[in-house]
């Protein structure tokens, strides 16, 4: 029996995920989540086969469970299910290696299929979300989306400047040099476009 943790925001999703999963013979919904914090909390306490993760949740979100994952080497097999095909968020998943990247209003039958595919070793993607996530690579370094990350929080260049241990001109240089790569005309346009894109 493959045991199974769904961990999804709405709560109807979630509930007819579980449904439809638990009328498959050799498929268990073991719990259900409502966060990436509660799905932590699960997959540590029940230790299940697989775990499904919507990509956007409150807490935590998928991207941060399944990296969070990787980092203390859980056997926990990872899905991520998304209606967004966004170039950032699939970089995420790849380097977090997880075992599935899914539409959410595919099929049932397809999801199951999938869990029993990753559960023999093998990855599954849904073409759609790669074919839309080849389009467009990340142009920020790794400095430039901290820093931008922080200007989207409200942090003023001091304080960036403070926490990261940097003067202000140089803050300010990679602000600038982040809005002109995101073709931007000013902070705002840069972050809602890297945030649109899943680079935030």
């Amino acid at each position: 029996m493959i045991r199974v943790i769904i961990s999804e925001d709405q709560r109807m999703l979630r509930g007819a995920l579980g449904t439809l999963l638990n009328f498959e013979e050799d498929i268990e919904v073991i719990a259900q989540a409502e966060n990436g914090e509660e799905a932590l909390h699960f997959i540590e306490k029940l230790q299940p086969d697989v775990c499904l993760l919507d990509i956007e949740m409150p807490i935590k979100s998928g991207l941060d469970v399944a990296e969070e994952l990787q980092v203390i080497g859980s056997p926990c097999k990872i899905i991520i299910l998304t209606t967004f095909a966004r170039p950032g968020y699939f970089e995420r998943a790849l380097h977090a290696n997880v075992s599935g990247y899914l539409l959410k209003d595919g099929p049932s039958e397809e999801l199951a299929e999938a869990i029993r595919n990753v559960m023999k070793g093998k990855r599954e993607f849904a073409s759609e979300l790669i074919f839309g996530s080849i389009k467009t690579e990340n142009p920020l370094s790794d400095r430039e989306r901290d820093i931008l990350a922080f200007v989207s929080e409200g942090k003023t260049v001091k304080e960036i400047a403070g926490l990261l241990f940097l003067s202000q001109g140089t803050i300010r240089n990679y602000i600038s040099e982040s809005i002109s790569k995101l073709e931007a005309k000013n902070r705002i346009e840069a972050i809602a476009e890297a945030k649109k894109n899943g680079w935030l």
